[in-house]
Formats: C-alpha cells, sequence, structure tokens
C-alpha cells in the first residue's frame, strides 16, 4: 500500500502582541493567548486537518471494502485484517500530526525570525512550542476516537477491552511521534529541511506501525526489529489492550524510553533562532 503524498502546512506568523493586545493577553496568560491563536491559525488549515482527522478514518473505510479484510483468517488467530488495522489507523494520525504538520509550522516560525522577535515580548517562545505540541497531540487524539467509532459502528471492531491500557500505550504514543517531530525540528534549519527529514521519518515510521503489512503478519525476524522502534512497539501495545489484555510492560517501556530519549533530543538541541 502506497501513502499519498502530504503537501507541507503552512500557518501564518503569529503577529507581534501591541499595546491594544497586551492588556488582554496578561489578563488571560501569553501560553493561553497564544494557543488561542495558534488554535485559529490550525482551524484555518484545511490540509493539516484533513490528513490528521480524516485521512486514517478514510484509510480504515477503504480497506473496508476489501472483502478477504473483513473475513476471519486462522493465521491471525481467527481475528481479521480490518481488526489489525484499527490501532494502526490510530498511529496513523499520530504520524501525520507529528511528523508531517508540526515540524513545518515550527521551522517556519524559527526560518522567519517570529521566535526571535518573540522573545523580545511578555510571550516567551516556548509559549509557541507547547501550543504546537498540545494542538496536534489533541488532533491526533480526536482523529484515535474518530477511527475507534468508524471501526466499532462500521465493521463491528470491538472496542478496547483494556480501555486503561490502552489509553496508556495511546498516550505515550502520542507523545513519542510529537517528541520525534520535536528533534525534526531541532535539527532541520529550514522548512524545506524539514519538510524533507519528516518525510523520510513517515514513510520509516508508517511501516514500522504496519500501515502496510501489520506487524502481526510480518515475518518473525522483521517483526522482533519492529517492535523495538517506537510505533512497533505502540502498535502492539494497543493491539494487546484492543484484546483485553494489559499492554505488555515490556513494549511500554521501550515507547517510554523513546519518549525520554526523544524528548531529551529535541530539548537540547532546540534552537529559537
Amino acid at each position: 500500500m502506497t501513502s499519498a503524498p502530504t503537501p507541507a502546512p503552512t500557518s501564518t506568523p503569529t503577529p507581534t502582541p501591541t499595546p491594544e493586545t497586551a492588556a488582554p493577553a496578561r489578563r488571560r496568560g501569553p501560553l493561553t493567548a497564544v494557543l488561542l491563536t495558534e488554535t485559529r491559525l490550525f482551524l484555518r488549515e484545511p490540509g493539516s486537518l484533513f490528513w490528521i482527522l480524516a485521512f486514517p478514518t478514510a484509510l480504515l473505510v477503504i480497506l473496508g471494502f476489501v472483502p478477504p479484510f473483513t473475513e476471519a483468517d486462522d493465521n491471525l488467530g481467527g481475528r481479521r485484517v480490518i481488526d489489525l488495522y484499527v490501532p494502526v489507523s490510530v498511529l496513523l494520525a499520530m504520524i501525520m500530526a507529528g511528523l508531517q504538520a508540526m515540524p513545518p509550522v515550527l521551522t517556519a516560525y524559527r526560518e522567519r525570525g517570529i521566535l526571535r522577535r518573540m522573545s523580545t515580548t511578555p510571550v516567551r517562545p516556548s509559549a509557541l512550542l507547547t501550543a504546537q505540541i498540545a494542538l496536534h497531540g489533541a488532533a491526533a487524539l480526536g482523529s484515535a476516537v474518530l477511527v475507534v467509532a468508524v471501526g466499532r459502528i462500521g465493521y463491528g471492531v470491538a472496542l478496547p477491552g483494556q480501555p486503561a491500557g490502552y489509553a496508556l500505550a495511546l498516550l505515550l504514543a502520542v507523545v513519542a511521534v510529537l517528541a520525534l517531530g520535536g528533534t525534526i525540528c531541532a535539527l532541520a534549519r529550514t522548512t524545506k529541511a524539514a519538510t524533507a527529514v519528516g518525510s523520510v521519518a513517515y514513510l520509516a515510521m508508517m511501516f514500522t506501525a504496519g500501515v502496510w503489512v501489520p506487524v502481526q503478519a510480518m515475518p518473525d525476524t522483521l517483526r522482533r526489529i519492529v517492535q523495538i522502534t517506537p510505533l512497533g512497539a505502540a502498535s502492539q501495545a494497543l493491539d494487546q489492550a484492543a484484546s483485553g489484555a494489559w499492554p505488555s510492560w515490556a513494549y511500554l517501556g521501550v515507547v517510554a524510553l523513546w519518549t525520554a530519549l526523544l524528548g531529551l533530543a529535541a530539548s537540547r538541541l532546540f534552537r529559537w533562532q
């Protein structure tokens, strides 16, 4: 299965606060003011909204039209391929948000000198970074809810049998992908570079998440390798939780370790200008 090309989203520069807008911003707080502004800009990007919110669900619906994917397979323990693709589609939304949508936006802010100008105002650049992470994380989680709902209503895919374990694996996966996106922002000095690096990471993460071939259907050696990647481990953890078992602490630990390492790299390497 090949992925559709993902256009690099653009974002309008955040305006520097003026004396007229500074008072309301102080009343709301710098982070709240930036979050509200970035939310308005984010909602004006139909491309980002489609690829994060709609595309994973659309992919699941398309796969549902393939007759063999809706039939029980003895090689998959009596489960259907469509059952395996629900957690895969959930991870796909995170990949879109963290690797395709967020890096070009943040790199564009830095490339245009917006972060440097913000450093001279009461609104710190870190507020913008926090707002972007919160927005893209929320969009990915919203897409996950939509995918699970469509899988249940459209194809009778059972709801996660272990909701707490599913939620934990989901949150760890979101943070891991956003941390990877932050690392790309830190390493890429231009928007074009961020888009190029993000596209390479996007394809790699698509494979390890099981978009083309479910992790469970991979050969043993390849599956073991994939399971030590952040999204390979997350895919397995989500699948276990969906089946009613608590996710393996080994899989959760792999995702948590990647999150810590990528978060540390992003914080150490990120430059505001």
